[in-house]
């Protein structure tokens, strides 16, 4: 059931939801109170590779229970999106069992002037490199999935004490996360069990030619394919459709929307929307794509499978800090566990 002002217990999602033998040293300092260059760390996910850069609020040797890996948007504001989730986790007075991280897909300098944000540290030499678009679908000359999988990889190894890591995006960043789902690496045996928050995305990914406008695919070719649909997939990303539907349908997933971020007004940035055939497809704006979604998933679903809540959170346009630090996103589950009570949250997908 869609809901407006009743969560589906966002913040247990996000604050519960290997790689790393190749880790520059991290600095000891940790950002308690905003991103910072004291704790922007790297690792490289293989020797042969670039580095991949993240800003982190716990330091190694820390043991928290729970950790939330925040994806950027389009401009890259990594440290924006980590200060909103490190709210967010301190407002729930879960900062000391919670690690925060916000990786930082860098793209080279010459060619990052539609995608930069202040505050963000430039691309280095040796870094790990995308364009302003290619990390989006999985692409790159090494896959921004394969990234996602390595830090993953990574956080477990640093941080043996984790049980949940929440991978959480917005806008662009949900874009990411939401095609990841499909084609992310089983979880480790016995390590943290993995969470996905999608939130507010441009456009969705598809596991059928069902749309909520319809448009003969003659008139809009793009349709089905990659990134709106699943025909045409690229072979870097190593699974079939049919294989990647069934991983969507298994995996832990909450959708979030902002109440206000429909529209042309400028708190929409719907100047940014995707506009083509294949995106309008899906709806006019934000706010309706997700509803869209949300309903089609439904119907589409097995027999007796726990429906996917989408939640609506009043008052907000397309800001990740107002949608992950919502009051909407801190109230309580419909279960008598709090919100953020214990390490694992509400059980997965039930009484949420």
């Amino acid at each position: 059931m869609l809901r407006a002002s009743r969560t589906a217990c966002l913040a247990a999602f996000l604050i519960l939801a290997g790689a790393g033998v190749f880790a520059q040293p991290i600095p000891a300092t940790a950002c308690t109170h905003a991103a910072s260059d004291t704790c922007y760390a790297a690792m490289r996910p293989r020797a042969d590779l670039g580095w991949l850069h993240y800003y982190r609020s716990q330091a190694p040797g820390t043991a928290p229970s729970v950790a939330v890996i925040a994806l950027h948007g389009h401009p890259r504001d990594a440290n924006r999106t980590f200060n909103a989730a490190l709210h967010a986790v301190q407002a729930a007075g879960k900062q000391d069992q919670t690690l925060v991280i916000a990786p930082v897909f860098q793209v080279a300098e010459t060619a990052a002037s539609r995608c930069r944000t202040k505050g963000v540290p430039a691309a280095q030499v040796d870094d790990l490199l995308w364009t302003c678009s290619s990390w989006i679908e999985g692409g790159g000359a090494f896959s921004s999935f394969a990234a996602l999988d390595a830090l993953v990889r990574e956080l477990h190894q640093r941080w043996p004490s984790l049980q949940t890591i929440t991978i959480a995006g917005f806008s662009a960043g949900a874009q990411l996360v939401q095609h990841y789902i499909g084609f992310a690496a089983a979880p480790t045996p016995g390590g943290p069990a993995l969470r996905y928050v999608v939130a507010s995305p441009g456009t969705w990914l598809y596991f059928n030619a069902t749309r909520p406008v319809a448009t003969p695919t003659a008139n809009c070719p793009t349709q089905n394919q990659w990134k709106y649909g699943t025909e045409n997939l690229p072979a870097r990303l190593g699974r079939k459709a049919e294989d990647a539907r069934q991983a969507y349908a298994a995996a832990d997933v909450h959708y979030l929307a902002g109440a206000l971020d429909t529209g042309n007004h400028p708190g929409s940035f719907f100047r940014i929307l995707d506009k083509s055939c294949a995106a309008n497809t899906q709806g006019p704006y934000r706010l309706e794509r997700a509803l869209a979604y949300a309903a089609a998933e439904r119907q589409q679903q097995a027999p007796g499978a726990v429906a996917r809540e989408l939640t609506v959170v009043p008052g907000c346009a397309h800001d990740v800090t107002c949608v992950f630090t919502s009051p909407a996103a801190q109230s309580r589950c419909r279960t008598s566990r709090p919100l953020l009570g214990a390490d694992r949250g509400c059980p997965p997908r039930r009484g949420c």
